[in-house]
Parts: C-alpha cells; structure tokens; sequence
C-alpha cells in the first residue's frame, strides 16, 4: 500500500497553474538541485547514445536486432516503475541512480532503429539531429531558468525554435506539419518541465533522480522527431535528384 501511495502521489502533484510564470528568485538550494538535476540528465543522454549505438552495430544481426526491441518494450515500463515506487533517500539514492541510467539505456535502444533509419539515408543526419536538440535544450532551459519574468522566457525559446525549424524545412512546411510542431511542443515541454522542477524543488521536494526523468524524456522525444525531419527531407532531396537524373536521361 505504501509504494501505491507513492507511486499515486509522484504522479499527482498540485502545482499551481501560476507556478510556470511565477516572479521569484531561484534560491542557492535550488540551484544546487538544478545541478544535480542536470548532471544525471547529462549521463542519461551518455547512456541512452550507448544504447543506440548498441542498436545500430547489432541491426546487422536481426535476431540481435528482435532480442534488443523485446528487451526494451519490457525494460522501459519496469524500469520507470520500478524507479516510481522506491522512495528517494540517502540510502536508495545509488541504487535508483543505477536504475535511472538503465532506464536511459532502454530508451536509447528505443530510439536505435530510427537512428539507424536516419543514418542510412545520410550519416551527417545524426550529428545534425544532435546539435539542433542540443540548441533548442539550451535555448529553452535558459529562458526558463534565467529570465525572471517567467511570461518574457517565451521570447527566448520560441524564436530560436522558429529559426533553426524553418532553416530544417525551407519550403515544405505543410505536408509534415505534425512532426515541426511535434518539436515546437516538447519545446514547450521543456521549459514547463523545468518551470515545475525549480517550484518543486523550492516547495523542498529535492527528488532530482525523478526529476531528471521528464526533461530526458522531453530530449529524446525531440531528438526523434528532428531526426525524422531531417530524413525524410533528405530522402525527398535524394527522389528529386534521381527524378532530375531521369528526366535528363530521357531528354538525351
């Protein structure tokens, strides 16, 4: 009943709806929280690049490729709950750090095939991939956590996210606009996500493992879906070239 209890109350927090543009200074504690908060996330992304690569090297082997799949379809929700009902302390912190990272390392064999897919098509993808979530993440969190007046911190993500968008799409914009405003919206997430830690954290709530969690998920999710822009952008690039090639062939 306990770790029901628990579990019930991670979920279900009250946080005012005022909490994301409330007008307060982060305390020293905080910002120590935020740290730590940012340090795991910082090896969460290490693991979960471990795992897709992982992913990669063994989608040589299909039945590697079945066993790696089953293995994190299972290890996801187990992991996430498993971390969900084991009370943050001193004397569980290890042991729910080792099962945020493995937590992480499923996520990233998750994220294997459409990295692998990505690749394919062009290997620069996956350093582009990188470095736009990497700027939109920074772009995002600073405002969050920089800009007092928490209403203003939209100016500060929301333009550099329209920038970099429009330089990833150039002319088609219609035909995937669910995925662009995918990204617009974990955007979003993000800086939210960060607004209700730093609330969190100053209620005393210093539960930096479980907080890590959101805003890692809020990476990999935008990870994936620029991901899938830039391929399929460079797949419809690579159709016209040889549709181009086509068409001049048949001229001569």
């Amino acid at each position: 009943m306990a770790s029901v209890s628990n579990v019930t109350s991670r979920f279900d927090q009250s946080i005012p709806a005022d909490a994301i543009f409330k007008l307060s200074r982060i305390s020293h504690a905080t910002r120590v929280h935020l740290k730590n908060v940012y340090a795991s996330l910082t090896l969460c992304t290490i693991m979960a690049a471990v795992g897709s690569c992982v992913c990669v090297v063994a989608s040589f082997s299909p039945i590697v490729l079945a066993g790696l799949a089953v293995l994190s379809i299972v290890g996801l929700p187990v992991s996430v709950i498993w971390l969900g009902v084991t009370t943050h302390s001193p004397e569980t912190e290890k042991k729910r750090f080792s099962i945020l990272l493995g937590f992480a390392f499923f996520s990233g064999l998750a994220l294997g095939p459409a990295l692998h897919l990505a690749i394919s098509v062009d290997p620069s993808i996956a350093v582009l991939a990188v470095a736009a979530t990497t700027v939109l993440f920074v772009c995002f969190t600073l405002s969050a956590l920089y800009v007092e007046r928490r209403i203003y911190m939209l100016l500060g993500g929301v333009a550099p996210t329209l920038v970099i968008l429009l330089t990833l799409t150039m002319i088609d914009l219609v035909s995937e606009m669910d995925t662009y405003l995918g990204v617009l919206m974990y955007c979003v997430f993000v800086m939210i996500d960060t607004q209700l830690i730093i609330e969190k954290a100053e209620n005393g709530d210093k539960d930096y493992i479980w907080h890590c969690v959101g805003l890692f998920l809020d990476i990999a999710e935008m990870f994936r879906k620029i991901t899938t822009i830039l391929a399929l952008k460079n797949k419809n690039k690579n159709k016209d070239d040889i549709e181009k090639c086509i068409r001049g062939h048949d001229e001569l």
